[in-house]
Order: C-alpha cells, then structure tokens, then sequence
C-alpha cells in the first residue's frame, strides 16, 4: 500500500444475489474493516434483495437508481463523484478478487506519477469453458507492462486497453480528462484510456493484482457482443482514429486459439471454432455498419437492446 493513499472502491449492481457468496461477503467485509478504503454500490433497483444483503452487513452507501437510468459511463462517474479518495477501484458484480491484498496491488502501479490508470489480470472461474479460458488468457497474460501514448504506433488499440471489471484510477488524472461520456454504448474504459493516454498519463498492467473474472458466452451472445464493440468503434471512431491495429489484434487472438486447441488436442471444437470466430468477425463488421441497418434489427442484434431504444428514440 502507498502510505496516505485513500481508495473508493464501487461496484454497480442488479440482480446480484447470485454472486454474492460467502467468499464475496468475505472479500465485502474485509474492505469495511479497512479504514483506508471506502466502498460505494450502485444499485439499478434489484427485485432479488441485493440491496438488502448488502445494508445488512453494514454497508450504508448502496445508491439506488432506476435501470433506465444507469448507463455504462455516467452512472460510474455519478458513482465516483460521491466518495473523495485519491484512487477510485472500478469492480463489476461478477469479479472476485482473490483477495483483498489484490486491491493493493493494483494501487501500487501509482507509485509510478505518469500513471493515470491500472487494471488486474482476470482468471477464468472454475467453470470457464475453452473460449472463456483463453480468452483470459489472451488478455490477461503473466507478465505486467506500462504504455504510453508512444506505444500506439506499435500497439495500435492494446495500448489504450482498460477493463472496469477490475480498474484503478488516478482520482486527478480522471479529473483532468472528464471522467467517463454519458449515454455511451460499452467500452467506456477503453474511452477513458484514449483520453489518458492522448493527455500524457501511462497506463499498467498489473498481473500480480488478480481477480476471477470471466464469462461463458454462446455462440450468439458472441455475435451480439462484438456488434456492439464494432457500433462503438464506428461511434467513437474520430478518437480511434490514431489507435489502429484493431484487425491485426483480432488475427493473433484467433491463431492464438487455434494452437491452443491444437495443443489440448480438442478436435471435436473445431466446428465450434471456426463458427464463434466467424460470428464474431460478421458481427463486428455489422456493427460497423449499424447506420445502414433497420433499427429493429440492430436492437435485436446488440447485447444492450435497452440502450439502443433509447438511442433511436432521440
């Protein structure tokens, strides 16, 4: 821990019951026992008592919001705002750190001063399957880096890659760049980490700071996914325009996959393979061209169809 450093960890939820195991409350208790730490909960008005659970242990700072009125960017600066510390630790519901030490960790990246951010390494739960598992493995590697915005050229859009499923900023750093857009699609770390990035802070890679953290999508839920990530590449693509290299990536990401399955001699998923990667790079590309599509239909693709009705109802 850095000496005199105060941290406000937020964590939005919904419908959390399901993951708010005694080793998660384990993990919630010993943050309130932390005189060091503040922890704020963004709740999008849970049926299933989350909201309770979490009073019921102690915790007084569980904001209440409408789910209309939470959005992936704003609601996070709201909740943000509401704490004064000098970092602030993004969680999702569904990351568990290993432990708290984890949290410390992460926040030592800021004994460097150019760092304006730094997100932990994710494991895959237990129940991950091959492409949840390698995909954690793809991203999260073992070895921890620093980048800068000289590392774009190189990097292209890795560099600037966040993930507030376990991320630490710098609270005057966010200050300096805005904090989070309101009404964004997804990817509001990745936002952040282009304007960090543009306005000369580094951002770290922690591999020591872990999390278990992952997701075992279908093939379907595949392809709503990267539409989105495709509609907000094309939303946002003035301030991506120097962070190239988004294809380039996605090429060693699949070949990387491919060794893989070789090496665990999983022939029975090679129909699986070539049908994820394949609805992966259609979606990706639709989402691109989300404004040539009928709007029933981009809803009907997209993993946010709440956000979208609001989009087109403007």
């Amino acid at each position: 821990m850095i000496s005199g450093m105060t941290i406000c960890v937020v964590i939005p939820f919904y419908n959390a019951i399901g993951f708010l195991t005694p080793r998660y409350m384990a993990f919630l208790g010993a943050l309130k026992a932390d005189k060091n730490i503040t922890c704020v909960f963004w709740d999008s008005s849970s049926t299933d008592g989350t909201e309770q659970r979490l009073e019921d242990i102690g915790f007084d700072q569980v904001h209440v919001i409408s789910p209309d009125d939470f959005d992936h960017g704003g609601s996070r600066t709201l909740a943000a705002q509401t704490c004064d510390s000098d970092v602030v630790v993004f969680l999702t519901q569904d990351a568990l750190p290993v432990s708290k030490d984890d949290l410390y960790r992460l926040t030592l990246a800021f004994e460097n001063p150019a760092v304006g951010a730094a997100y932990g390494r994710q494991l895959p739960h237990e129940d991950a399957h091959f492409f949840a598992r390698h995909l954690r493995g793809f991203n999260y590697p073992g070895n921890s880096h620093i980048y800068s915005l000289s590392d774009v050229k190189e990097q292209g859009i890795k560099a600037a890659f966040l993930s507030n499923a376990f991320c630490a900023y710098r609270r005057s750093a966010m200050d300096d760049v805005g904090w989070f857009p309101d009404g964004i699609l997804i990817s509001e770390d990745l936002y952040a980490g282009v304007k960090l990035l543009k306005a000369g802070y580094s951002l770290a890679y922690v591999s020591e700071a872990c999390v278990f953290h992952s997701h075992n999508y279908s093939v379907l839920q595949e392809f709503r996914r990267y539409f989105d990530v495709g509609a907000f590449h094309r939303m946002e693509s003035g301030s991506l325009a120097d962070f190239t290299q988004v294809g380039s990536e996605g090429w060693k990401y699949v070949k990387s996959e491919w060794r893989l399955l070789f090496k665990e001699k999983r022939y029975a998923q090679f129909f699986e393979f070539f049908l994820r990667n394949g609805l992966k790079f259609l979606g990706y590309h639709l989402g691109r061209r989300y404004r040539w599509l009928p709007s029933q239909l981009v809803i009907k693709f997209s993993m946010h169809p709440r956000w979208w009705r609001q989009y087109f109802a403007q």
